[in-house]
């Protein structure tokens, strides 16, 4: 298991600085969602599945869409 749990944080952290260093909105916004992704099976591996649940719901598909749909309303009002 502790393969499994290092594994697992060399990807979250590898995803993390992806996230970071993504300078375009709508990719940073998808590279979240992945590392949402991520998030989740390491969650898994310390005992929370209550926060890993949560965390697919919320971290991979609702703060990703949210970014994604303020970037479209910024771009929109910017053009009129």
């Amino acid at each position: 298991m502790n393969v499994l749990l290092c594994l697992a944080l060399v990807l979250v952290a590898v995803s993390a600085t992806i996230v970071v260093f993504t300078r375009n909105p709508q990719r940073q916004a998808v590279s979240l969602g992945v590392y949402g992704a991520l998030l989740a099976p390491l969650f898994l591996l310390l005992g929370a599945p209550d926060v890993a649940l949560s965390q697919i719901a919320v971290g991979t598909a609702v703060v990703p869409l949210m970014v994604l749909l303020t970037v479209r309303s910024v771009r929109r009002r910017r053009r009129s």
